[in-house]
This record gives structure tokens, sequence and C-alpha cells, in this order.
């Protein structure tokens, strides 16, 4: 299977920082399927960069598309925005239980605008940029990806 990790951040894009949720996101893939094959991209905040990335990594074939970061609730946090006018279909779960089960580690989790969805064939999922939030969120919802892989298979 292929996916795509695709990591949303000002500051990493431009070398401030090391990214650590793109790493984080495609361990946590690896250990949990057996045959997978991940590309990663990290582009800065802005809606057009965020759509291109997704555009390359449908194209090129993946699946599952994790984005991390830009779901926040600061200025540059756009990432659903930039989604929301693909999304074939928006499932909202996802995001609820990304924000259950981060609001047991931590009492900001209700500001995120995490959530899930159908964008072309592939299973999208958007999630918090804070590398320990990217295990506790993908968690939650893991349960539910392989059923939604199966029922999108073309």
């Amino acid at each position: 299977m292929k996916a795509a990790v695709i990591t949303v951040s000002d500051r990493a894009s431009k070398g401030v920082y090391e990214d650590r949720s793109g790493p984080e996101a495609e361990a946590f893939l690896r250990e949990r399927l057996r045959e997978v094959e991940v590309r990663r991209a990290l582009v800065p905040d802005e809606e057009e960069a965020i759509r291109e990335a997704l555009a390359q990594a449908l194209a090129w074939g993946a699946r599952l598309v994790l984005l991390t970061g830009g779901t926040g609730p600061a200025s540059r946090d756009v990432t659903p925005e930039a989604l929301a006018p693909l999304w074939r279909k928006e499932l909202p779960g996802f995001g609820e239980a990304m924000r259950l089960a981060s609001l047991r580690e931590t009492p900001t989790a209700i500001l995120s605008r995490a959530t899930g969805g159908v964008v072309g064939e592939a299973l999208v999922l958007l999630l918090p940029g804070n590398p320990r939030a990217i295990r506790v969120c993908l968690e939650a919802v893991w349960p539910a990806v392989p059923t939604a892989l199966a029922l999108l298979a073309p």
C-alpha cells in the first residue's frame, strides 16, 4: 500500500527546527502496516502548498494520507481550510475520536480541528502537529482505518 505523510509547518519547512511529527507519523504507519511504501513532504502553512502536496500524493497513488499540523486556532493554521473544498466526504468521527483521546492527555486538545475524510479514492487524516499527539490520535482512530480503506477500494 502507498501512504503519504505531509507535515504542515512554516518553521520546519524553513529549517528553523527539525520536523518531528512527520517521522512520528511514518513510524506509526510502518509499525501497523506490513507492506507500506511511504512518501513524505514538508510544506509551509499555506493553503496552496498544502493542496499541491496532497495532489502530488494522490497522483503517486497514495491511498492513505496523513497531514500533521495546521489544525489549531492560530491565524496560520489553515490545513482544514485547504482541504475543505476537496472533501468528497468528510468523516467527522475521526476528529471526534482524536479529540476525545487527546483530552485525556491535555485540556487544550479541545482547540484541535483534526478531522478525516475522503479525497478522491484516499482516506485523508488531519492530525495535530505536536509529535506526542500523533500517536495518541492515530491509536484512537486506527481501528476504523482498515475498514475505511476497504470501503474506498476502487
